[in-house]
Parts: C-alpha cells; sequence; structure tokens
C-alpha cells in the first residue's frame, strides 16, 4: 500500500475515519492480551514500529546484528516473510526468490542466516537448532506469540506519528500509551524533526541513514523508482549524492514489478538520458536477466553514539 496523504495531519477525513481508528486499535489491544506468549532460550530482540509505512527497521535490524556479531554472538532473523509463498526455510539468497520469501528476508540474509515462518515461535525455534544465540525480529513487535526480551520501536523522525490517530485515520497501528509499556527503547531515524527524544522516558538512541554512492557513476541525471512504505526517503538520499532526478516513480511498499513496468521505465530513462536508480529492496524483486540495467543505492546505518547503544544491547543479552 501506499502511506495515505491524510495519515500525516488531522483534517476531515481522518476525524471521519478516527472512530474506525479506535476499533482498530481496540482489537489490537485485545489480541495482545489474549495472546499466547512462549519463551525460548536464546534472547529475543525485537524491531518494530508503531506506525504502518516505512521506518527503516529493515536497515537498523542489519545494523543491530552486525553489532552483536562483533561481540561474538550468532543472531538470526525471523520474520514472516510478506508476500513470500515459502514457509519454515532458511533463506538461501543464490537459491531463492523474492516471490518466495518476500524482499525483505532477501536484504537481512546479507548480514546473518534467517528463517521465515508467520509463526514466530516456531521460526525462533529453527533458528535456536540451527546455532542462534540471538533472535532479531525484522517487524512482529504487535505480534504477541513470541516472549521478547528487547523491544526496539523505530521512528522516521522526520515524519514522527503522523496525526497521531490510528489506522485507518491515521498511521498508528495501536495506541500509542499501551505500546510504549511494552518497549525497552526507542530508536529515531533521521532529524529529530518533532523533538520526539525529549518526551520519551525510555532510553532513545539516535541513527542516521549514510547513502552509499557508487564509486563510478556513469550520468548525473536519474530516473528513479521505489515501491517502498515513504519513497520521498530514498529520492532525498539521491539528491544528497549530487544526482538530478529528471523523474520519480512511485510504486505501493512490497510491490512485485511486472517486465511491462520495467520495460517502461527503461524506455522513458532511455528517452532522458538517464540512469535508473532504486532501492536495494526493490532490485532483490527485478527478474535476474533484467538487472543489469538498473543501480542500487546502498544505505548503511550510522549512530550517534554507538557505545552506549553497544553497552545496552550487550547488557541485556
Amino acid at each position: 500500500m501506499r502511506t495515505p496523504t491524510h495519515w500525516k495531519n488531522k483534517n476531515i477525513l481522518s476525524f471521519v475515519l478516527c472512530p474506525f481508528g479506535w476499533l482498530y486499535a481496540l482489537a489490537t489491544a485485545i489480541r495482545l492480551f489474549i495472546g499466547k506468549t512462549q519463551k525460548v532460550s536464546a534472547k529475543v530482540i525485537c524491531v518494530g514500529n508503531l506506525t504502518a509505512g516505512g521506518t527503516g527497521k529493515t536497515p537498523i535490524s542489519v545494523s543491530l546484528a552486525k553489532i552483536l556479531q562483533d561481540h561474538g554472538r550468532h543472531p538470526f532473523f525471523v520474520t514472516r516473510g510478506y508476500g513470500g509463498k515459502l514457509q519454515n526455510i532458511q533463506v538461501n539468497p543464490e537459491q531463492h526468490t523474492a516471490l518466495q520469501t518476500g524482499d525483505e528476508p532477501l536484504l537481512l540474509a546479507r548480514q546473518a542466516p534467517v528463517i521465515v515462518n508467520h509463526q514466530r515461535y516456531m521460526g525462533a525455534q529453527k533458528a535456536i537448532s540451527l546455532g542462534a544465540d540471538t533472535i532479531i525480529m525484522d517487524d512482529g513487535f504487535q505480534n504477541p506469540s513470541l516472549h521478547k526480551d528487547v523491544s526496539f520501536i523505530v521512528i522516521d523522525g522526520e515524519y514522527g506519528f503522523g496525526n497521531n490517530f490510528c489506522i485507518p485515520a491515521g498511521p498508528l497501528r495501536e495506541f500509542k500509551y499501551l505500546a510504549l509499556k511494552r518497549a525497552q527503547a526507542i530508536i529515531i531515524v533521521g532529524e529529530d524533526k518533532y523533538n520526539l527524544s525529549s518526551s520519551f522516558t525510555l532510553p532513545v538512541f539516535h541513527a542516521q541513514i549514510a547513502p552509499q554512492p557508487p564509486k563510478e557513476q556513469e550520468k548525473n541525471q536519474v530516473f528513479a523508482f521505489a515501491g517502498i512504505g515513504r519513497p520521498q526517503k530514498f529520492y532525498k538520499s539521491l539528491k544528497e549524492c549530487g544526482f538530478d532526478l529528471v523523474k520519480t516513480v512511485d510504486f505501493p511498499d512490497h510491490h512485485f514489478y511486472k517486465e511491462e513496468e520495467l520495460l517502461n521505465i527503461m524506455a522513458e530513462a532511455k528517452k532522458a538520458n538517464a540512469d535508473i536508480y532504486t532501492t536495494s529492496k526493490d532490485f532483490v524483486k527485478i527478474p535476474s536477466h533484467m538487472r543489469q540495467y538498473f543501480k542500487v543505492l546502498e544505505i548503511n546505518i550510522t549512530w550517534k553514539d554507538p557505545d552506549k547503544l553497544t553497552d545496552f544491547l550487550l547488557k541485556n543479552m
């Protein structure tokens, strides 16, 4: 889905939909209250959020896994594999496609082993049997099935909580005050535009998305497209790298590309004499025989105080 424009600010439509948002949040609260939670022998870290749409959970999860690996831990990712057809598997990027696993598991697998299973508890047990001493859940904060030792809430600092209404009136997945009771820490990605960090009693960590421009770029003109929660962040990163964006095209989050769509993009880019750039999340959904025509803007996560974050992680392991 695309992030609805009425989620950003309070308006007539969001107020009309507000009662449905209360019902949605109430249903989530009841599900969390009555849900059966199971504990596993490994430590479980959840990287979740309170809003629908992209906040940067996946790159944050990758960064946390690297920190743990650097300190001798053996983390596995456990994810439901949104949009994928296969279940209860360990992802093999050399064999599996995004249609089989979903897009995010293929990205996570570049850093650490990934288990795809809608049932998080069963996925965690499989990971432990394969040698995991730490489970990282990319998403799943609103899923009560697996006991979490540490839950991070990831927030896009430039978007915040939108209009502070719940779906469908706004972007919130649940009542904010209830969510904060279950979390152990906050991660704010990007500029803290709304000074959110001062409103939390939980530990707050600040991260930045650092785009990694290619060492050799053929053209400055770029045709960019993305199927992520908030594609404007991707386009902003391209501009920060000095690219001139001649056109951008947005697709719904987790969109699977048809060859016809990609051929149309290629034709338009050729007319504009522009290189075609997309995100790593979108690139894995491009058919392998067409990938040579597309470029990827890779990103890294940088931390304002990495030692503070590392200490927090290790103390909770």
